[in-house]
Parts: C-alpha cells; structure tokens; sequence
C-alpha cells in the first residue's frame, strides 16, 4: 500500500510540475488540496510533506539560474532575510493554532480562491502599461516575513505568493523568479525542518510523509524538467487562464466544505 501511495504521489508530482512550471507557478500550490483529498495526509502533516516537495523539486532550476548567473542579486537576500524567520513562525503557528482540518480548508480556501481569481483576470484582461515604483529594501523585508509566516502555515514556502506582488510593483520577471525560488526552496529546508523539531517533542502527525514528500519532489523534478522543456511548444496565455480557473475551483470547493 505504501509502494502504491508513493506511485500515486510521484504521479502527481510529474503532472503538476508539468503544468505548473511553464508558466512559473510553484506546484506545492495544486499539491497540497490532493495530499488532503486523495492521498488521505493528515493534518497538520501535510504542510511539512508539501514543504518536503518543494525541496525535493526545486533544485534542478536553482541549477539552470546558477548557470545563467541570477542567484545572487541584493533582491534574493532580502527575500530569504525575511522568508526565513517567517517560516519558523508558520511551523509554530500551524501547529499550535490551526490544527483543525476545518480551519485548515478554510486557510486554504482564503489564499486559494483570491490567487486563482487573480491569475485569471490577469490573464483575460491584463493591466494597461504605467509606471511603477519598486518597492524599498525595507518593505520588502516585511513583506517577506508576511509572506514567509503564511508559506510555513500552508506549505508553499513563501516565494510563490510574493512574485506577483513585487512584479505588479514594476520588477521584471527575469529578476523575481529565481529570488522567488530561491527563497520558497530554503524556506521549505527550513519549514520541513522545523516540523520535524516540533514532532520529536509532540505527535507524529507534525513531522513530514518521509517516502510520500520524497515520491512527490522526484516527480515535481522531473516534470518540472519536461514543462521547461516544453514551455516553447506551449499557448502560456491559455495556460495561465487554465490555471487560474483550476485554483479558483479549487478553493472555491474547500470554501464550501469548510463552510458544511
């Protein structure tokens, strides 16, 4: 049986990174709703095997922006400065303040339901052109301890939902995605870690699925190889109109479950 739930997992994986990684969307996003649907992880483990995933899957692009010399920019420290600390903070607070499933789904709902809505309008009407004013050092440290606190809570690292702030701000692409990276793959070492302190003085149920968040990152490597490979071949505004329907759905449906 657990042969079968690492398949299903690395399965998973493979398709979500596939879809997710062309159009720059971390998969723990997708992950999470069919850890807690079909693969049966209970609360609150499933943040840190979510967690796991990320950093399981997340190297081979550090290694492509190594390459291209885009690692190591002021914007990735001030990202990781604050993302760090936030995510010990989420460990802590996932545990201790929201362990319900019920709460949980509702978490869930609230950051889901907002993000796929924007990716959505994004896409079918995106935003006139004007100026923008990027954001100061400072503000960006604060954001990112923000970002880092929710990401330790629901197990996406932080760097995912900080990206389109700072882009929407007038940074370039080019320059938030791999800091964006960065900071969601060492925040997820961090937050997976964390979880596993905490479960050592408390119920096994805080520490990571081991074999499952491993079955999934390899998966999440590989097709996260294969949707880079196919990026060029691929309609990216359709697929993030795609995308952006499919989280809106799905945390419209934790919404009404949270709410029964």
């Amino acid at each position: 049986m657990e042969w079968q739930t690492g398949a299903a997992g690395f399965a998973v994986g493979l398709v979500i990174a596939v879809v997710t990684t062309p159009v720059g969307v971390s998969g723990a996003v997708f992950l999470l709703p069919v850890q807690l649907s079909l693969l049966g992880v209970p609360s609150p483990a499933v943040t840190p095997t979510n967690l796991l995933y990320n950093v399981v899957a997340g190297p081979g692009a550090l290694v492509r922006y190594h390459q291209d010399g885009l690692l190591y920019g002021p914007l990735t420290r001030w990202l990781v400065a604050g993302t760090l600390p936030g995510v010990v903070c989420g460990a802590v607070i996932r545990v201790f303040a929201v362990p319900g499933p019920a709460v949980f789904r509702l978490l869930v709902a609230a950051l889901l339901l907002p993000l796929g809505l924007w990716l959505t309008v994004r896409t079918l009407r995106p935003a006139p052109a004007r100026t923008a004013v990027e954001p100061s050092p400072r503000t960006i440290r604060v954001l990112a301890l923000v970002v880092g606190t929710l990401g330790g809570i629901y197990g996406i690292g932080g760097g995912s939902l900080i990206g389109p702030f700072l882009v929407g701000r007038g940074m370039p692409v080019a320059r938030v995605a791999p800091a964006a990276l960065a900071a969601t793959f060492l925040t997820s070492v961090v937050g997976a870690g964390t979880f596993g302190l905490l479960a050592l003085g408390g119920s096994d149920d805080i520490a990571p699925l081991w074999f499952l968040g491993l079955a999934c990152g390899l998966g999440g490597l590989a097709g996260g190889y294969l949707g880079a490979r196919l990026r060029p071949r691929l309609p990216e505004r359709a697929l993030r109109a795609l995308l952006g329907v499919l989280v809106a759905a799905v945390g419209a449906l934790y919404a009404v479950q949270s709410l029964r």
